[in-house]
């Protein structure tokens, strides 16, 4: 198989590039998306992390060493969090999920002003696998960024056991397999390395072997990885455990049957849903999620396969080259909320970085990138963020307003019962799912047994 429009492709990679080195903050962090009002002014080191990859991966090494410089310093900034995090842990006496690190910071390192879904682990486990790569792949000393790494590590290992929202900001009462695979793949890049020694090192590694103890044990149902603990339901993001995270070996019978059921489940006519009951803008096929099977099958040597998901991918491209959050193509899995979404918020994100770095990072891992004429800035870090550190009791407000990636509203009269589902609580958008409210990016919820 071959690209269906090698120089729309080719358009693509270098449109990718040069939008997000665009819109990249002067000091370092990756907008969600530049104009879409619920993500402006925002960075996600769940996102942010994925895109530095795509970013890495393609060259990039300036942009993405940029952003780890700044999740450094957010990182650093918040040290003294981090210490009464991991302090409380060890005594038997966790902290309150608002007191945790958020999962989104303004450009100039302080949290966000509006209330959110925020207690996410998957961003601090992501950031700690990209960062890793990266340094490995351009042969950067890690060093860099090694207090960040180190803190960040102590967190994942005293709290990668609690619950909390997903990849798409809901259900914080579970513990996501996704979730879980982040953690893993951080902890896992970082034991061993000269900048994580000693106890924390053997922490660590204790830590990355009882997370893919639970994976192995309580994360599969039917052949497959699932969605969370105690589900049988699967999620989109699954595929990523197989690649890039690479803590699930692809060819293995467990990688073999999560593509499988993906595909038998989740894939329609060449795009990826993120679960069956999402209702986030009626609920449509995401670009990022086709890319990251696309690699997990090209993981496992289907070239055609991914080569597929590329092409679908850069097909849902505006005339401009702006990749979406989502589309429908008239395949909406609950057409009865895309209106209220758009009501909200307006149209879907477009662009969304998340979006343009997968694709570049699909494209990479088929060798259809070339190596970009950037080289590696040899300055020092530049300084910390200038906002305060940030204690652990700042953030634990008590209230929280239904605003976000998919907050309040009301759910709409349904008769196809996907709606019903999401006042149970099991949307996949980014954003709380509450009994009478969709989730963050979207309003749904997987019906559980």
């Amino acid at each position: 198989m071959t690209i269906v429009n090698a120089h729309r492709h080719a358009a693509l990679v270098e449109h990718s590039r040069q939008l997000i080195k665009d819109l990249q903050d002067p000091g370092g962090a990756y907008p969600a998306s530049s104009d879409f009002s619920a993500y402006q002014g925002y960075c996600w080191f769940r996102d942010g992390s994925f895109i530095a990859d795509g970013m890495s991966a393609a060259g990039e090494v300036a942009s993405a060493s940029a952003f780890f410089d700044w999740c450094a310093g957010v990182l650093e900034a918040n040290r003294e969090r981090v210490c009464q995090v991991t302090a409380a842990a060890r005594a038997g006496q966790p902290l309150p999920d608002q007191a945790m690190l958020p999962a989104r910071f303004q450009f100039d390192g302080r949290p966000g002003q509006d209330d959110w879904w925020d207690f996410q682990l998957d961003g601090y486990g992501a950031w700690l696998w990209a960062v890793v790569a990266h340094a490995d792949r351009h042969r950067l000393d890690l060093a860099r960024w090694g207090e960040a790494v180190g803190l960040t590590v102590d967190y994942l290992a005293s709290s990668w056991e609690r619950p909390c929202y997903d990849w798409w900001e809901e259900h914080d009462d579970k513990v996501h397999i996704s979730t879980l695979g982040c953690v893993l793949a951080g902890l896992k890049a970082a034991a061993g390395r000269a900048v994580v020694a000693g106890e924390r090192a053997e922490r660590a590694q204790a830590a990355a072997q009882a997370v893919e103890a639970v994976i192995r044990r309580q994360g599969t149902a039917d052949g497959h990885l699932v969605k969370w603990i105690g589900s049988r339901e699967l999620d989109g993001s699954l595929s990523a455990l197989l690649a890039p995270l690479a803590v699930v070996d692809p060819n293995s019978e467990l990688g073999r049957g999560t593509v499988a059921a993906l595909e038998d489940q989740l894939l329609v006519e060449g795009g990826v849903y993120r679960f069956r009951a999402d209702t986030f803008f009626g609920g449509g096929r995401w670009p990022l999620l086709t890319c990251f099977l696309g690699l997990a099958r090209q993981a496992q040597g289907n070239r055609q396969g991914a080569l597929a998901c590329l092409d679908w991918a850069g097909g849902t491209a505006t005339p401009s080259g702006d990749l979406p959050e989502q589309v429908d193509g008239g395949l909406l899995l609950d057409r009865s909320w895309k209106q209220p979404w758009v009501d909200r918020w307006g149209p879907v994100a477009t662009p969304l970085l998340w979006s343009h770095a997968m694709y570049l990072r699909l494209a990479a891992a088929l060798d259809l990138v070339s190596a970009a004429d950037q080289p590696e800035p040899v300055s020092p870090r530049p300084p910390a963020p200038s906002g305060p550190p940030q204690s652990a009791a700042m953030d634990a407000a008590p209230g929280r307003s239904l605003m976000g990636r998919g907050g309040a509203m009301a759910v709409p009269g349904s008769s196809s019962g996907v709606a019903d589902t999401a006042a149970a609580g099991g949307g996949t958008g980014s954003g709380r799912s509450d009994q009478t409210a969709p989730s963050d990016r979207t309003a749904g919820t997987e019906a559980e047994s």
